[in-house]
């Protein structure tokens, strides 16, 4: 059941004032973390940071881990030391390990000498946030192809897992060699005498440490995997990724993708985010925009005695720029979406273009006739109606192909084609838009008049 969060944070926030912390309590340990999670992002920095030490340490730890990791790293940084070490030595430790890793050194180091469980956590901050090492949590139970199925049953109970769901156990050998994976029906039903590396399955899919976190995602998506072993390049078992950690990979690149395509790059950004943040995440493409618009600008200048002589093409360049922008903005969506799920082969490139442009010829075709019809209806000029009919043919041709060039393009060069896709393919259809559209009216100035 979805929770009242005006009504409780009123509560919430009423206890704190009158300070009857008993209460205030309650009412955080009766949700469920990320429910908890949720209502006290909704307080003020300081009510959190008096609050928080005050919880019992295993919510303190589900909040914390529940948080966005910029909101985690404030309030962490906010606590003395001691207090930030009894709430991470409950967290998971790939969480405790993400927030770390947006403290300072020295608070790091602080914390790290405070731990019960320092040496499974420090393994962890030397792996990039976004890699499979930093993804990946060092608490696993590694099976022994010796061991009995009765003998693992065991084992698995004196592990007694926290919070992390087990759906498989992986198998690694004396030197922690990755050897095979056992489903863990398989093992309940097994008798007890039966041999793990008779139950096991030898074919083990695995990531390397350094692998990108979208490489993670979409190797357990393809395979339909619940939890992926990450190896280092000896083929050594390093670490496990559960599905839950991906379900936050998915969203945050997705998020990604999303701001980029509107030109926004750092994708932490909120509309409650700091001045000095959205302007450095924000004003540098809109000067970038602002040069392509002022190019799209001296493109029209050089036009400017046809328009003067047939004032009426004023009213429709924008159009034929425009629609140019919308098919390629189609394209880059498409061909982002495409790229980010890896379904685009060498192989494939040239049909995919090749298609795209015929594609674009069509949609030209379809768009500009109907205009060209509606505009003569309107005006009665079959010039103007031809020209215009002509230049959206182009224009949508034109968007069509550079709409899925640029992001295959620039993902051949390393660079997210999400990123810049839109504002070069905005530059490119508006101006070629005008200089098609205005070019055509030109040839035709008299019988437009």
């Amino acid at each position: 059941m979805i929770f009242n969060t005006e009504e409780l944070l009123a509560q919430l926030q009423d206890a704190l004032e009158r300070d009857e912390f008993d209460s205030a309590i309650h009412l955080i340990e009766v949700l469920r973390g990320p429910d908890q999670a949720m209502l006290f992002a909704e307080l003020d920095d300081d009510e959190q940071v008096e609050l928080l030490p005050k919880l019992d340490l295993s919510d303190s730890a589900d909040i914390l881990e529940d948080l966005d990791n910029p909101e985690t790293a404030k309030l962490a940084a906010s606590l003395p030391v001691e207090t930030i070490a009894r709430i991470v030595d409950e967290m998971e430790p790939d969480k405790a390990a993400d927030l770390l890793g947006d403290l300072t050194d020295q608070q790091t180091q602080a914390v790290l000498a405070r731990l019960d469980d320092a040496d499974e956590v420090r393994p962890l901050l030397i792996h990039p946030d976004e890699s499979a090492g930093g993804l990946m949590t060092s608490e696993f139970l590694a099976l022994r192809p010796l061991m009995t199925a009765q003998e693992a049953i065991e084992a698995l109970r004196n592990w007694d897992p926290d919070s992390e769901e087990i759906y498989y156990l992986f198998v690694a050998d004396e030197k922690k060699q990755l050897c095979g994976v056992v489903n863990l029906r398989q093992l309940i039903l097994a008798s007890d005498n039966t041999l793990i590396e008779n139950l096991m399955d030898g074919d083990v899919i695995s990531v390397n440490t350094g692998a990108d976190q979208e490489e993670c995602a979409r190797t357990m998506a393809h395979y339909d995997l619940s939890a992926i072993p990450v190896v280092d390049e000896d083929g050594l078992i390093m670490g496990v990724i559960t599905h839950d950690d991906i379900v936050d990979v998915l969203e945050e690149e997705a998020t990604e993708d999303v701001y980029r395509l509107s030109n926004i790059s750092n994708s932490e950004l909120d509309p409650d985010s700091s001045i000095k943040e959205q302007l450095k995440g924000r004003l540098p493409w809109l000067y970038l925009n602002t040069l392509t618009a002022l190019f799209g600008a001296w493109v029209i200048s050089n036009y400017e005695q046809v328009i003067a002589q047939a004032a009426v093409l004023a009213l429709f360049q924008s159009v034929v720029a425009g629609q140019g922008g919308n098919t390629a903005s189609q394209n880059i969506a498409m061909a982002v979406r495409t790229l980010a799920t890896e379904r685009v082969s060498t192989k494939t490139q040239r049909r995919i273009i090749i298609r795209q442009i015929f594609m674009g010829l069509i949609l030209g075709i379809a768009v500009g006739a109907v205009v060209a019809l509606g505009v003569y209806l309107w005006r009665g000029n079959i010039y103007l109606s031809f020209v215009l009919g002509l230049a959206l043919v182009a224009n949508l041709s034109l968007g069509s192909m550079v709409g899925i060039l640029v992001p295959l393009g620039l993902e051949k060069i390393g660079i997210d084609p999400a990123l810049a896709s839109s504002v070069l393919v905005t530059a490119a259809t508006d101006s070629m838009g005008f200089f098609i559209f205005l070019s055509l009216a030109a040839h035709f100035l008299k019988q437009i008049q």
